[in-house]
């Protein structure tokens, strides 16, 4: 018989790969839903499952994709690269050194993301020209600067690379969705193998909301492809908006509560 929690569980992890397969920030609605509803678990073990989950939705989203945008291999294979190995040394970092200065940094550049999307009418809805080289230096920035943030802090990451791909290399908002799935995916498997090595996952929830996971991604790419920039654009308005007032609640609790 299903638990209460496990439903609850479920429909997280589809709102989850719903938001994370067009837009990033899945993990604002999967995470918090796994640590009200499992409590009682070590959050080594409680992370490890989320990213569990997370990683078969982002999977799912960046074959997906594969399959409508075309990849191209000077972008993607230095991207991938640099960000696997940022990622280690950012989880690696964190151990050392708290990341609550990140916090407002990252805030500030959020609000002058959302900012830039309302001001720039163009911003993400024009086509990458395929005909203009790409110095190597920016796909390997990209890579490396994200996949250090996400090993190190995290949240927002599918969210920000979507905007280093599109404010650096001039794609769409629907391309550069496609292209930080295929980041975003890296940089999950080289979190899932460092948390291989510090805790267990609870497959007995994660299995089924592996399931709803890949289906809220199914539902997502879909309408992504469908619907195309506009339609990206506006939901990635709404996520940084979210992920600001998310950053905004942990500044005040660590410093004014």
């Amino acid at each position: 018989m299903l638990s209460y929690d496990l439903i609850i569980l479920c429909l997280a992890a589809f709102g989850a790969g719903f938001v994370d397969s067009i837009v990033g920030g899945g993990g604002l609605v999967q995470l918090p839903a796994l640590m009200m509803a499992l409590p009682q678990y070590p959050v080594v073990t409680v992370l490890g499952t989320n990213k569990l989950v997370s990683v078969s939705g982002t999977a799912f989203s960046a074959y997906r994709f594969s399959k409508q945008i075309p990849f191209i291999r000077t972008i993607i294979v230095p991207a991938i690269l640099s960000a696997f190995s940022f990622s280690f040394f950012g989880a690696y970092t964190v151990s050392i050194i708290s990341n609550h200065f990140l916090r407002p940094l990252f805030m500030v550049l959020l609000f002058g993301v959302f900012v830039l999307t309302i001001k720039n009418k163009n911003f993400g809805l024009l086509d990458h020209d395929p005909n203009i080289d790409i110095p190597l230096w920016k796909p390997i920035l990209i890579g490396s600067l994200l996949g250090f943030y996400d090993g190190f802090f995290g949240p927002g990451t599918g969210t920000f690379l979507i905007i280093a791909f599109v404010g650096l290399l001039g794609m769409t908002f629907v391309q550069g969705s496609a292209y930080a799935k295929m980041i975003n995916l890296t940089t999950n498997i080289a979190a899932l193998a460092l948390f291989s090595l510090k805790g267990k996952f609870l497959f007995e929830y994660a299995l089924p909301m592996i399931v709803f996971n890949v289906l809220g991604a199914v539902v997502g790419v879909r309408l992504a492809l469908l619907k195309g920039n506009t339609f990206v654009r506006g939901l990635l308005r709404v996520m940084v908006f979210l992920t600001i007032l998310k950053l905004g609640h942990q500044i005040y609790l660590e410093y004014f509560a």
